[in-house]
């Protein structure tokens, strides 16, 4: 078969039609006789893909003058460290709330750089839910707070924000919901997204920086660790990954011209519906996260027993149903049913899941 539904965690599924345009602007892109992986990221060629990509971003989230857009190697983990390098200033704390792994990760990287406080954590139901707004306990005067927007592991989700003390930044990892639906960028002070889930393929980061926070880094910080050198050389200060910020570029038009945030939102409320459904009523699978925090990114689900999970998975890689085994450290299922994973993914999958049942109880 040609292609195949694909249920990865990340690198995700990309749209089909950016991966057929791709196919050609690797050979020859614009006309210019070259790949897009050949041109100059100091040409005029790749200027104009890099401050398209950022136009569309802003248009598409509504991103006011005074947030930066830049595009960051790395990945999601770098953000971990570079955070608290730029933003938690000696004798300062910022405060983490902790709702699954990646949360943790970035929290134990801050503690690398400065005094940090756990104002949150879900640990007491493994992350199986968000916990309530009232568990939430602030310390006296953090210089920021930190959220996971979306908790791949476990399949939880926020649903919104959390209100933060006045003045305070609110930072987010949004790597594994980004551009899934609506958001209020003016709510946050710094939001970075590993790309290779809803935004394109791995090795670039998006981040959306205030300008306030910009520039309070130190200077004597290594000169690719600070946010103002992005934001001064509009992210070319080095040779950027420049396929990766194409294909970002790609995935953003191809957002908007379905029907932006809201249309998006709106269809992958309708995959994650249909399969919800189908875990709530089925006697032999179940969902493992809380109703009220499941995720409709990532569907985390259990069979009666990890033989039975084990052929499941083992069964629908022959099916053509690829990237359904959970994450190592919890074990069970996941179908991470992203932005470009189409309805039709989805229904496959319970067409298979009931006929495994069926065979299996």
């Amino acid at each position: 078969m040609d292609r195949i539904h694909n249920f990865n965690a990340g690198p995700g599924v990309l749209p089909e039609s950016v991966l057929r345009k791709a196919q050609q602007d690797i050979w020859n892109v614009g006309g210019s006789g070259m790949g897009i992986m050949e041109h100059s990221h100091r040409g005029k060629l790749f200027e104009k893909v890099i401050a398209e990509a950022e136009t569309t971003a802003r248009e598409l989230a509504g991103i006011p003058d005074n947030y930066r857009v830049l595009f960051i190697q790395g990945g999601a983990t770098q953000q971990f460290a570079m955070v608290p390098m730029n933003l938690l200033a000696a004798g300062r704390t910022a405060d983490y709330l902790l709702t699954g792994v990646w949360s943790e990760k970035a929290f134990k990287e801050a503690k690398k750089f400065g005094a940090v406080h756990a104002a949150l954590s879900g640990a007491a139901s493994n992350f199986s839910e968000i916990p309530p707004a009232s568990a939430v306990a602030y310390s006296a005067d953090p210089v920021y707070v930190h959220l996971t927007t979306n908790n791949t592991i476990f399949g939880t989700q926020w649903r919104t924000e959390p209100a933060v003390p006045a003045g305070v930044p609110l930072v987010a990892d949004t790597s594994s919901d980004m551009f899934s639906r609506p958001i209020d960028v003016s709510r946050y002070g710094l939001i970075y997204a590993g790309a290779q889930k809803n935004l394109g393929p791995s090795g670039i980061v998006l981040v959306i920086i205030r300008d306030d926070l910009v520039e309070r880094g130190a200077e004597t910080l290594p000169t690719m660790m600070q946010y103002r050198t992005y934001a001064k050389e509009k992210s070319l200060h080095n040779t950027p990954p420049t396929m990766a910020i194409y294909v970002v570029g790609q995935v953003l038009n191809w957002i908007k011209e379905t029907g932006g945030l809201a249309a998006m939102a709106e269809r992958n409320q309708e995959k994650a519906k249909l399969l919800y459904d189908f875990l709530d009523q089925s006697a032999f699978f179940r969902g493992t996260a809380a109703p009220g925090s499941r995720s409709l990114m990532n569907v985390c689900f259990r069979a009666p027993s990890e033989e039975l999970e084990n052929r499941f998975c083992a069964e629908a890689e022959k099916r053509g149903l690829a990237g359904l085994k959970g994450h190592r450290s919890v074990g069970g299922m996941r179908a991470s049913i992203y932005n470009a994973c189409p309805r039709a993914s989805v229904v496959a999958l319970i067409d298979f899941m009931k006929e495994f049942e069926t065979a299996n109880r």
